[in-house]
């Protein structure tokens, strides 16, 4: 076993906003950069699901995306600390991760893009932050603490395993697990099918256009959140949209869990799930507990849409041993 192994093996890490509050901006940005490119390179997916990032065995991924000569992915690895850019033309090249400014990440990417053949733009100002600082000119933020970013990650591992254990447990239309760039936030989404009201936005350096696309219809998603300022501390949140007035009073579990009514969110904070006995079962239940809040008062048909597959792998076929 490694030391890596050793370290991560059903532990949830501890996340302290203030001590890596510096690094999460920088990689946030950095991660707008890539999200970006594959946002240029993907056809439009409903709701931008063409534009989100996911979770991996080291980092962060864009998957796949087309070019002239086939397809090619950016990867962030967290262990090795670095930014891989392999292409299905067996070419690919590496950007080291360290203490560096968006603007060096930015250029190096591009000048690494160029070796490979490929040739994209993206729009240049950071999307749903305050401060847009365009990222060529980016020389103020180039925190970047490797066990910070890296505990993180580790983080999103426990929390997209379970998320994805939630999404099994439903069978009308649902998102993928994936990150969000422009928030920061690892998100699943659940649909009851039926159009919602039209969305009238509220996220600075978001086109107004593209929130009403992504609440076209009725939705109950949760995600996990690495904080900010205003809130600095990890959280994991529920909400629904459109958000009948009985919802923030609908009983949800676990008892640390609270709405908000200034976000219009149930919250739980990530602290109560990481030292919590059994972290996993205690997401599960929030996750669980704020979509029959969101079902129970919009009216959801949730015998058309709740399953359990369960059973199928439970009574599967075995593979016999050789």
């Amino acid at each position: 076993m490694t030391n890596h192994q050793a370290s991560t093996k059903g532990k949830w890490p501890e996340l302290n906003y203030p001590e890596w509050k510096d690094t999460l901006i920088t990689v946030q940005l950095w991660m707008q950069i890539v999200g970006k490119i594959r946002l240029q390179q993907m056809p439009w997916i409903n709701h931008s699901w063409n534009v989100t990032l996911y979770v991996s065995a080291t980092g962060f991924t864009t998957g796949s995306m087309p070019f002239e000569n086939g397809v090619f992915e950016i990867s962030f690895d967290f262990i090795a600390h670095r930014l891989w850019i392999p292409s299905s033309d067996g070419a690919d090249q590496f950007l080291a991760l360290y203490p560096r400014s968006v603007s060096s990440f930015y250029h190096e990417l591009f000048e690494k893009l160029a070796i490979l053949g490929i040739t994209t733009r993206i729009h240049q100002k950071p999307n749903e932050m305050e401060t847009a600082i365009p990222f060529a000119q980016d020389q103020e933020h180039q925190s970047y603490d490797g066990e910070k970013i890296k505990n993180f990650w580790l983080a999103m591992v426990k929390v997209n395993n379970v998320f994805n254990v939630f999404r099994s447990r439903f069978k009308g239309k649902c998102s993928p697990v994936h990150l969000f760039w422009g928030a920061f936030d690892l998100a699943y989404t659940r649909f009851s099918g039926r159009e919602a009201p039209l969305h009238q936005g509220g996220a600075p350096n978001m086109p107004l256009r593209v929130m009403q696309e992504a609440y076209s219809h009725e939705v109950s998603s949760c995600g996990f959140w690495p904080g900010n300022d205003a809130f600095p501390e990890a959280a994991f949140y529920a909400y629904c949209y459109p958000t009948p007035a009985d919802y923030q009073h609908q009983p949800v579990q676990p008892e640390q869990a609270f709405y908000s009514p200034e976000m219009g969110e149930f919250f739980l904070t990530y602290e109560a799930v990481r030292s919590a006995n059994n972290p996993e079962e205690v997401l599960l239940s929030f996750c669980q507990s704020t979509y029959e809040a969101a079902a129970k008062t919009g009216h959801w048909d949730r015998d058309s849409l709740d399953c359990d597959y369960a059973w199928l792998k439970e009574n599967h076929p075995q593979v016999p041993e050789q």
